[in-house]
């Protein structure tokens, strides 16, 4: 099979003229971030959703598991499936239930019906997620790639921050109801952009063949591959530390450190804006390191502002001014770490981009799932028991990141 990666160094992408590029991006963007949105647009709103269908806190909460689980399978399942069908019915579909299940979510009489269609709603989004990355793949050679992951997670970064202030302002004005309705709108304009701007990445020709069975042994032969593996492990250890930041952090201004609201979302945005800036330059370094070393390097970084934060918790105890350098470091250093990984595992998968892409979110997601209780579980007196959450995690993907490097080219 040819890959892009062995085009003539003259052979130009035809998505090399700003104005495509540029709306292949937003959409590619907006299909990578409507799951993010579809959690945290709507977490403010969990007491009055609880209240509306008559459950408590845990009923409510379960509807970010829920959609939690849709995600990971989704993914797994997905990201072989468009290898074999090809990318555009994958993300057209995913697009259209995505809106379809947004509906029922607005229109959920009980708890039971809203979870079952959060699962589902996870499920559909999840193809934004997974296929988006093999789009890339397919679209850009090796060159381009870090260039592209770089934009897509600068796009990405700020996913975090404008969620969660979109959704409140909106709560301000309208019941929980209606932030499902924007989101059943944001599913009609991806799958709007996928039918103007997204092409069919993946031709016949390039495609597995054997049905659905065949894709799902993609998984498998690709993460018998060490040169694969490796990112993928880098990536879900990643994402563990990323979750455990996520549970943690609220807690830890909010509880501890008495920051308000307000205040408390300045903290994230300056941490989201160093993330972006990270993402940015990631694509600039790429021209004089590679992305192996930038890997191993911004994981050393991104483990030293947790395990700094760790080490002032347990000798001195940590202010907040100290504990928000820490984590700024740590955070920053993402911005560098994720697009280098999923650049690298991207790259050495281009035999089946779609199980690549599944093996890294399903790996990210699912690790970072099983993170974030663990926070809470060691108590939120401190910063201490997310500090040491993100530190084994960091550690872990950094040693997986070296081991990366050493795979390369196997």
């Amino acid at each position: 099979m040819t890959t892009r990666s062995a085009a003539s160094p003259d052979a130009a992408s035809p998505y090399a003229v700003k104005p495509k590029r540029l709306r292949l991006l937003l959409v590619l963007a907006g299909l990578s971030g409507v799951s993010p949105l579809a959690t945290d647009m709507y977490v403010a709103a969990l007491p009055d959703l609880a209240r509306s269908l008559a459950t408590d806190a845990s009923g409510a909460q379960l509807s970010l598991t829920s959609f939690l689980v849709g995600i990971i399978a989704g993914q797994l399942a997905l990201g072989p499936l468009s290898d074999a069908v090809g990318r555009r019915p994958v993300l057209m579909g995913g697009s259209v239930l995505f809106a379809g299940f947004s509906i029922v979510c607005a229109l959920a009489p009980t708890v039971a019906v809203l979870n079952s269609a959060r699962v589902g709603q996870g499920v559909a989004g999840a193809a934004g997620i997974v296929v988006s990355r093999a789009v890339v793949t397919d679209l850009f050679d090796d060159r381009e790639l870090p260039t592209v992951f770089s934009r897509l997670g600068a796009i990405g970064a700020m996913a975090p921050v404008l969620a969660p202030l979109a959704g409140g302002a909106l709560l301000l004005l309208v019941p929980w109801r209606y932030v499902f309705a924007v989101l059943a709108l944001m599913g009609v304009l991806l799958a709007a952009g996928v039918w103007r701007w997204i092409p069919e990445s993946h031709p016949p020709d390039a495609r597995l063949t054997g049905g659905l069975t065949s894709s799902l042994r993609a998984i498998g032969r690709t993460a018998a591959q060490p040169a694969v593996l490796a990112p993928v492990l880098a990536l879900a250890c990643g994402g563990a530390a990323v979750f455990a930041y996520i549970a943690g952090t609220t807690f830890v201004f909010q509880d501890i450190y008495h920051l308000s609201p307000a205040l408390s979302s300045l903290v994230y945005g300056v941490n989201a804006l160093g993330n972006m800036s990270g993402s940015l330059a990631y694509g600039r370094l790429t021209r004089h390191r590679s992305p192996e070393a930038l890997l191993i390097i911004s994981g050393v970084l991104a483990t030293a502002g947790a395990v700094a934060l760790l080490l002032l918790q347990a000798t001195t105890g940590s202010n907040m001014p100290l504990t928000w350098f820490c984590l700024l470091i740590t955070i920053t250093a993402f911005g560098l770490f994720f697009p280098a990984v999923i650049t690298i595992a991207q790259s050495r998968g281009r035999a089946a981009p779609g199980a690549t892409s599944a093996l890294l979110g399903g790996g990210q997601f699912l690790l970072g799932a099983a993170a974030s209780p663990v926070v809470g579980l060691f108590g939120t007196q401190s910063p201490a028991p997310m500090a040491a959450v993100m530190a084994v995690s960091l550690t872990l993907g950094t040693l997986a990141a070296i081991a990366t490097k050493r795979t390369c080219g196997h």
